[in-house]
């Protein structure tokens, strides 16, 4: 019967084990697909309304980004007065993520790919600067994603 016991008991812990890893794959899984609803959302934003308003939308209250010669702007506040020089009025940037991934409790994640960054100078002429991002999105309590590292 004590081995009957030790058997069983085993068998309940594979079975629970086995659906926490369930849970975990599939919860990451949802988070991957909402990051990447977010990106799409994210990059729509920068299309319609403008870089500094989805730049600013999307950062977490603690957001960093990194831009220029390694210099780091942090807090949205901080973003959305990065973003509302002369140049953003006039420059557009397009984005889509090769690659993304969540974190098991499915609360963190993160992306990259290729961008576009367009601009007109005073006399109408196009320049394009290409390159690669790297996004750490965090989830809200409400939700929704925002990032805290672009």
């Amino acid at each position: 019967m004590k081995i009957f016991a030790i058997i069983f008991s085993g068998a309940l812990l594979s079975v629970a084990l086995s659906n926490c890893n369930t849970d975990s794959i599939s919860q990451s899984g949802k988070s991957k697909t909402e990051i990447e609803q977010a990106e799409k959302e994210f990059d729509k934003m920068a299309s319609e309304k403008g870089i500094e308003e989805a730049f600013w939308f999307f950062a977490d209250s603690n957001a960093v980004i990194k831009r220029g010669n390694d210099s780091l702007v942090h807090g949205k506040e901080g973003i959305r007065n990065f973003y509302s020089g002369a140049y953003y009025k006039t420059a557009t940037v397009t984005w889509s993520p090769d690659f993304i991934d969540a974190s098991a409790s499915g609360d963190m994640g993160y992306t990259y790919g290729k961008y576009t960054w367009r601009s007109k100078d005073s006399t109408g002429a196009v320049t394009e600067a290409k390159g690669v991002f790297h996004t750490v999105w965090k989830k809200q309590p409400d939700g929704s994603w925002k990032y805290v590292w672009d």
